[in-house]
């Protein structure tokens, strides 16, 4: 009891002690038995249940967005908030567009600085660069498709649209030569029927005006070995895509063995018309893979 500063002179200290020792005595002696009157056995392992429970839980993985051809990290926005409301790193990545093997190992690099678990996620082309850029890294522990290419080793975004009839994208394009190289546009005319038919009109002629050109070098390029051959994927399909046939995002789903759903009506941009589902199946993959 020495932390106790004494009260009044020396003569009365041993008394004080001797009644506060009788104090904590009985309290001790009325305390437990009431606590143990009161409280059913196993109350122990519950109180240590709660105390478990409120521990903090393991840190989310982070989300990594890739965006396709036309497009640009904004097109992920509105899936963004949702995420990060939910408490997911979200992090968009500048797709350079230039080519396959060029791209995945831009992503690649990107994905090397990353402590802790990935969810990647590709739409339209960027889910061939998901697809090459993934195989490796021991950290990417999901791959979610949205409407997006999932190539097999060989093939290329070309040679799927030649075996699934459908694609309107083609006709669409606009060739613009660069150093090097060309460069294809969508048609600002035929970008909200081609590619974003459910959105707005405002927000699709907007997307139009400020799309990312692709080289079409990268459409011709063949992928390499397919990362989801290793690792668990989900792939979201747009029902009423023009620019890549629903019949070749469920083929491409079916042979990955991914867990599947179909927006119905939805456009090949179902990222910024559907924002809520295709948060929802992001989230589903980093719940089945935490």
């Amino acid at each position: 009891m020495t932390d106790i500063a004494p009260v009044g002179s020396s003569e009365h200290r041993p008394r004080r002690r001797g009644l506060l020792l009788s104090a904590v005595a009985v309290g001790t002696l009325l305390t437990v038995p009431a606590l143990s009157a009161a409280t059913p056995a196993g109350s122990v392992s519950a109180a240590k249940a709660v105390t478990t429970s409120a521990r903090p839980s393991a840190p989310k993985p982070t989300v990594v967005l890739v965006h396709g051809a036309f497009a640009d990290s904004s097109s992920w926005n509105a899936v963004t908030s949702r995420l990060e409301r939910q408490g997911y790193p979200v992090i968009g990545v500048a797709n350079p567009l230039r080519g396959l093997a060029g791209d995945s190992v831009y992503l690649s690099s990107i994905l090397d600085t990353i402590p802790g678990p990935v969810v990647l996620v590709g739409h339209s082309y960027g889910g061939a660069v998901i697809t090459d850029a993934a195989t490796g890294h021991a950290n990417v522990k999901a791959l979610v498709y949205v409407a997006a290419f999932a190539p097999d080793q060989g093939e290329t975004g070309l040679s799927i649209l030649g075996q699934y009839p459908g694609s309107q994208l083609s006709p669409a394009l606009t060739v613009r030569p660069y150093p090097g190289g060309q460069d294809a546009y969508v048609n600002p005319a035929d970008f909200r029927h081609v590619f974003a038919a459910d959105v707005p009109a405002d927000k699709a002629r907007l997307m139009a005006a400020g799309q990312r050109p692709v080289s079409l070098a990268a459409f011709a390029e063949p992928s390499t070995a397919p990362a989801w051959k290793t690792i668990p994927s989900w792939f979201l399909v747009a029902g009423s895509d023009r620019a890549i046939p629903p019949a070749a995002e469920q083929a491409m789903a079916h042979r990955a063995g991914s867990h599947t759903q179909v927006v119905e009506g939805a456009s090949h941009a179902v990222l910024v018309s559907h924002p809520d589902a295709t948060a929802h199946i992001i989230e589903a993959a980093a719940h089945a893979t935490s």
